[in-house]
């Protein structure tokens, strides 16, 4: 039998960890695009300068493969280069 996931446990751990900000920027420029048409099938939503890196939707988003946003080269801390 599968355990069940803590939805609440994991809404809290996103709060503490200050994630809602840019999950929300995330979901207003999926939103945008969808809004204006574009067919995202397959691809990732990509913000031209990142989020983590004080990006936001008014720099700009664009569609990317999967494969090249989510792989990046990282710092030893784990943070973005």
């Amino acid at each position: 039998m599968a355990t069940k996931r803590n939805y609440t446990k994991e809404y809290e751990t996103q709060q503490q960890r200050k994630e809602l900000p840019d999950r929300m920027e995330r979901q207003r420029a999926r939103r945008a695009l969808d809004a204006k048409g574009v067919s995202r099938a397959g691809k990732d939503v990509a913000h031209v300068k990142a989020l983590s890196k004080g990006g936001s939707n008014a720099d700009g988003v664009k569609l990317e493969p999967p494969s090249k946003n989510r792989s990046f080269k990282r710092k030893s801390d784990g943070s973005m280069k």
